[in-house]
């Protein structure tokens, strides 16, 4: 059996951060297909639906967002199977024969690397956006643990970057940071929604919380639309964190999440209250959406504030603009905003809604008497009626008139419909009565609730005003272009938290897979990180994919499926070994051709044979069969028969191979294989236990100074002696050390 790899590089998203927690379009497009769309990493489903609201309630705050709804993102996290770390998931379906285990990989909470077996001989690993070293939130990746995979597919993002020291970065950090409060400037840090932002927020804290710093005195925030709840769910999730934050946990029995000097806001409003000077961590961290753009246009102009950017975004976006070009003075920046309609657009809008809401009235009326009418036969009694009379609906009844047969109402087989008039009925839950709440508006206390919102949105400190709640209003986006003069530090420090060139170069030659695919990288890094791979071993294939492009990392196996005749496995002598019985196997291959029907699959034909007496073997691991010596002549002669035949043969038909017994005159000698690898200290303790002494000398092992073993070079253990009985009984008890088949 040839097992096929074919991997086909696809694009990346804009929002990286987000929609890879949704859909994890760049880390599992390849499995797709393979049954994978429901097994996640542990604890990443929160955090995930985290990163989707708010990138939703961005967009929607300031255009006309279509590409989903709140809706479509519960629908897509309710499909999602949690994995904790190293658990190891057997794949159903399309994904058959594929097993999944998840391993950190210290980028972010619930950061993932994948390690894929496929039929228990190929090892895929997928590493991608890792981090070996250790933060303050989160511990390193474990790649080390894993070694010489069939495949390993990683990225090429940082293999060219060079990353400055960690101590450097906070040290630029706080400096930056210092030097704007003290000036009366506020800092804007743009960060995610829910991933590195809480590495930044425990930095931040413990800086707050240090005396010789002196910033205790100036206000921390977190800004985005569930700041409340990403705090909420990081305190839950302290386990799969850092060990420094565990030990922190357990011996002062206090959460780290638990910050002291953080100020949790939702809304424009929520931070005006904050007074200033201030440092703000705001979403998203491209710019091109939600609290970070529109502080971003407040603040950039004003030469006391700093704007510090955290993560290279997609190019093409405002973030990856301003690092790649850091002495941009003017900016031409669309300004998208929603805002209230007003005078005729108002009455328009109020127009259209009033018509909606009674031609859905109407609807609803109409499915309510649908559900209170008669059965058919009452509606095939009322065809005589005029069509007049039809339109009306009836609810009231009339009792029956006895056995009168001339009456004016006509005979109905269950009721008598009359009066036309429509009772309202009443709608109820769970909870109870469904209430209304127009029926209880004081028009007064509206009328006082507007003037106090008008007073408050007057409140506000000049560049910062307090945004107004629109989810309840009809609202419209406008947007227009403006010209923006930078006069604000902008500074890109690295929090990405991604290895760097030199250690991803590191890991990948201490791995030392037999083939390479490299992704999510601009061409010159893939192509740098190929050929330093290259550099370290000449076996290894690199494959560098563009876009769309499909790579075959197809690897040639000698796995074949074959049948064994019930007279042959009753015929078998099996050896224990370890935890698997081995046996070895005299036959032939009977190849026969069996015609399958049109809509009948080889596995029901499996089935029906299998319940004639013979027994279907998929691998030799099945029935015990050791690949490595015990079925060796058997791979041999399938390996001879399965030739250039074979391809014709199976184009013809399908071929079910059986293995038969071989005469007991034609069964050729073989030498006995020994499997397994003893070692001599361990055998040293065999032979005392049967009082034979043994002691090392010079590495070789003398048993009561007439017998010596001794392991070669080759690997393979040597007895010498001279021959009597101890000679023997020292063979016998070697012997017992190994499965001989």
């Amino acid at each position: 059996m040839t097992s096929i790899i074919k991997l086909t590089a696809v694009s990346g998203v804009q929002e990286e951060s987000a929609l890879c927690y949704l859909l994890q379009v760049d880390e599992f497009r390849i499995l797709l297909d393979c049954g994978w769309d429901e097994h996640f990493s542990m604890d990443i489903i929160d955090m995930g639906q985290m990163f989707m609201y708010d990138l939703y309630q961005s967009r929607n705050n300031s255009e006309d967002f279509t590409l989903f709804t709140l809706d479509d993102v519960d629908s897509a996290f309710d499909k999602i199977q949690q994995l904790k770390y190293s658990q190891i998931v057997n794949l159903k379906g399309k994904g058959h024969g594929l097993s999944i285990t998840p391993l950190p990989a210290g980028h972010m909470i619930g950061g993932t690397i994948w390690k894929i077996v496929k039929d228990g001989e190929e090892e895929i690993v997928y590493a991608v956006d890792f981090n070996h070293k250790r933060e303050i939130h989160l511990n390193g990746c474990t790649l080390e643990s894993i070694n010489r995979p069939s495949l390993l597919i990683t990225d090429s993002f940082n293999a060219t970057y060079v990353q400055p020291r960690r101590k450097q970065r906070d040290e630029q950090l706080l400096t930056n940071v210092m030097e704007t409060l003290r000036g009366d400037g506020n800092v804007l840090i743009a960060v995610d929604t829910a991933g590195r932002v809480l590495e930044l927020a425990q930095l931040l804290d413990q800086i707050w919380r240090t005396k010789d710093a002196g910033l205790g005195t100036y206000p921390l925030a977190l800004l985005n639309n569930v700041s409340y709840n990403v705090v909420e769910f990081s305190k839950s999730q302290v386990e799969w964190m850092s060990d420094k934050l565990m030990r922190c946990f357990e011996d002062k029995r206090n959460n780290p999440f638990q910050f002291r000097h953080l100020n949790l806001c939702h809304s424009l409003a929520d931070l005006a209250r904050v007074p200033s000077p201030k440092v703000v961590l705001c979403s998203q961290p491209d710019l091109e959406s939600g609290f970070s753009r529109e502080l971003f246009i407040q603040w950039c102009q004003n030469s006391k504030n700093s704007i510090i950017l955290t993560y290279r975004t997609t190019p093409g976006t405002l973030g990856r603009y301003l690092i790649d070009h850091p002495g941009e003075k003017m900016l031409d920046l669309e300004v998208r905003k929603r805002v209230k309609l007003e005078g005729k657009e108002l009455e328009e809008y109020l127009e259209k809604e009033k018509i909606k809401k009674e031609a859905a009235k109407k609807l609803e009326q109409a499915k309510e008497v649908d559900v209170d009418s008669s059965d058919e036969s009452d509606m095939e009694d009322d065809l005589d009626q005029p069509v007049a009379v039809k339109t009306k609906h009836h609810d009231l009844m009339m009792k029956s008139e006895g056995s009168r047969k001339g009456s004016f109402f006509k005979q109905a087989k269950k009721s008598y419909p009359m009066f036309p008039t429509h009772e309202e009925r009443i709608k109820w839950d769970e909870y109870g009565e469904i209430i209304r709440l127009e029926d209880f508006l004081v028009p007064e206390l509206q009328a006082a609730e507007d003037e106090k919102s008008k007073l408050d949105s007057g409140l506000t400190n000049g560049d910062e005003p307090m945004d107004q709640d629109l989810s309840v209003v009809p609202t419209k986006c406008i947007s227009n272009m403006e010209n923006l003069e930078i006069r604000a530090r902008i500074t890109y420090i690295d929090y990405e938290g991604r290895s760097d060139g030199d250690s991803i170069k590191k890991i990948i030659n201490q791995m030392k897979p037999r083939q390479l695919v490299i992704v999510h990288g601009p061409p010159e890094a893939s192509q740098d990180l190929a050929e330093s791979c290259k550099a370290f071993s000449k076996d290894i294939k690199v494959y560098t994919p563009k876009l769309q492009e499909t790579v075959d990392a197809t690897s040639e196996t000698h796995i074949y499926q074959v049948r064994l005749k019930d007279s042959l496995v009753s015929s078998l002598q099996f050896c224990k070994a370890k935890d698997t019985e081995l046996a070895w196997i005299d036959g032939v291959l009977d190849m026969r051709v069996v015609k399958v029907d049109t809509g009948v699959m080889l596995e029901d034909r499996v089935k029906e044979e299998e319940e004639d007496g013979e027994m279907p073997m998929e691998t030799g691991q099945e029935v015990g069969i050791d690949h490595n010596a015990t079925a060796v002549a058997a791979q041999r002669a399938m390996k001879n028969l399965f030739g250039e035949d074979e391809k014709e043969v199976s184009e013809e038909s399908d071929v079910i191979p059986t293995l038969e017994p071989l005469p007991l005159t034609e069964i050729p000698g073989h030498q006995a294989v020994f499997i397994n690898e003893p070692r001599l200290s361990d055998f040293k303790q065999v032979l005392l236990r049967e009082g034979i002494q043994a002691e090392f000398v010079g590495g070789v092992l003398v048993c009561n100074n007439m017998v010596a073993v001794r392991r070669t070079e080759a690997g393979r253990i040597g007895l010498e002696g001279c021959l009597c009985d101890d000679y023997y009984k020292i063979r016998e008890l070697l012997y017992q050390q190994y499965a001989v088949v």
